[in-house]
């Protein structure tokens, strides 16, 4: 029995000035590092997920067609293009205790970490059976969309789960709090 720690998308383009980006991503992006190096001996791994879409097309739907106004439901604006910036790690998280890395999108619409497979094609919940987790603290951004999906794959997945309290941002104040009654109610531990 084992914890994980999946932090979830604190890339450049889900922070202030980024292509999606959410207030208080920055600040969340310098926390998880905190924790991390605080925390790190209590985990089997830690464990980043990426968006990481195609640059040329729609990627499955997911990008807002070309001269269509994205609906921020199912599609939006282009956003961490594997082959841009925007793709990369938020400069304010310290990725130096990252011991596996997953993306997930590419050429498709992901929300979950558990969509995500490492470079070698292992999918998220086979790398963490393989390490013998049991229980996952989560982290991210956006605590209303990749956030509560990857919480409520876990939980699905039988995993026990704690929403790290401080250690996400959301979109909005009404469907991020809609999103932590649903993981709650999913049978996560969800902090204020």
């Amino acid at each position: 029995m084992a914890d994980a720690l999946v932090v979830v998308d604190v890339q450049t383009d889900f922070v202030e000035g980024g292509a999606l980006g959410v207030e208080g991503g920055t600040e969340v992006a310098r926390r998880i590092g905190e924790h991390v190096a605080a925390h790190a001996g209590r985990y089997a791994a830690v464990v980043a997920s990426r968006d990481w879409h195609e640059p040329h097309g729609t990627n499955g739907g997911h990008f807002a067609a070309p001269g269509e106004a994205p609906d921020f439901r199912t599609t939006w604006p282009a956003h961490c293009v594997s082959t841009g910036p925007g793709a990369g790690y938020a400069a304010a998280l310290d990725t130096s205790r990252i011991t596996h890395e997953v993306r997930k999108g590419a050429g498709s619409a992901a929300y979950s970490a558990f969509e995500g497979r490492t470079a070698d094609g292992v999918a998220l919940v086979d790398l963490l059976r393989g390490l013998g987790v049991t229980h996952l603290d989560v982290a991210g951004i956006a605590t209303d969309h990749c956030v509560r999906a990857t919480v409520l794959d876990a939980c699905r997945e039988g995993f026990g789960v704690r929403l790290l309290p401080g250690l996400h941002a959301g979109v909005a104040p009404d469907t991020s709090r809609a999103a932590l009654a649903e993981m709650a109610a999913a049978g996560a531990e969800v902090g204020p």
